[in-house]
């Protein structure tokens, strides 16, 4: 990359006021690890830690100039994909990043918010496996968005990898079955076609708190932008997971809204600030 140059990722996803999650987190993610980030808006959740409140639609040819405006404008190093809520907003940004010659493209298929919230419409479901799944660089759904993704329960181990295993057929280059609602320490099953089919289990402690608003969202922004600075998948994934953990862990005690606060993106970056002066 030349030296006036930055690493640029443009996230495509949804909103959330309060900073948490959605577009607002990958920002975050991305100027934490260094990359420039550029946005697209697909639906305005109207949220907080507590939960979302309603969801207002965002017109499709709103969100088609939108990722026109930035791609004719700038080439991205990588695509983060989150909340697309709707079949037809898959369709547009599926041809889109066709015809643009899209590269490293995540997908988070945010399906249901922590709050129990419906993110994605059940008949677009089909539409994001079949349009958006062959393109995709990383796939990363948790246990609930696998369960519905395969239309069986997924609640173990041996369940995720098979789980990894199946999806990985269906198009993505790689497939990370999150493991954030098992039961001990937080593994995740990471399969990566090299060309053939490598498993590897990730792990990290479980920290207890109640901080957990916009972990998928932080991490896969944060794989996007390992990606996008050149790393390949394995390391992407791994270097997130660690970013990830450390987030929660710097972010477990602090308090903010009366619900499932958010992780502490710049963790590593506060601690240099100078003390506030009286």
């Amino acid at each position: 990359m030349e030296d006036n140059q930055l690493y640029k990722v443009l996230t495509i996803a949804g909103f959330d006021g309060s900073g948490g999650a959605g577009i607002q987190a990958d920002l975050k993610t991305f100027s934490a690890l260094g990359c420039y980030g550029a946005t697209a808006l697909t639906a305005i959740p109207v949220q907080n830690t507590t939960g979302v409140k309603s969801i207002y639609d965002i017109a499709t040819i709103c969100l088609e100039e939108q990722i026109k405006a930035i791609l004719d404008d700038m080439t991205m190093n990588a695509i983060k994909i989150g909340m697309l809520y709707r079949q037809d907003i898959i369709e547009s940004v599926a041809f889109i990043l066709e015809h643009y010659k899209a590269i490293n493209i995540v997908l988070d298929p945010v399906m249901i918010a922590k709050s129990g919230d419906r993110l994605l419409l059940p008949d677009a479901i089909a539409t994001m496996k079949e349009r958006l799944f062959p393109m995709v660089t990383v796939l990363t759904p948790n246990l609930l968005e696998a369960s519905e993704l395969l239309e069986r329960d997924i609640q173990n181990k041996a369940q995720m990898e098979k789980a990894a295993l199946d999806l990985i057929q269906m198009g993505p280059k790689a497939v990370v079955v999150k493991g954030g609602h098992l039961k001990g320490d937080c593994d995740d099953c990471l399969c990566i076609k090299n060309p053939n089919i490598e498993v590897h289990w990730l792990s990290s402690p479980r920290i207890q708190t109640r901080n957990t608003h916009g972990t998928g969202c932080t991490f896969s922004a944060a794989i996007a932008a390992f990606l996008a600075r050149g790393s390949t998948i394995f390391d992407a994934v791994t270097q997130a997971k660690h970013y990830l953990t450390k987030s929660i862990e710097a972010g477990a005690h602090i308090k903010i809204g009366r619900g499932n606060g958010p992780v502490h993106h710049f963790h590593h970056l506060w601690n240099f600030l100078p003390s506030a002066k009286g």
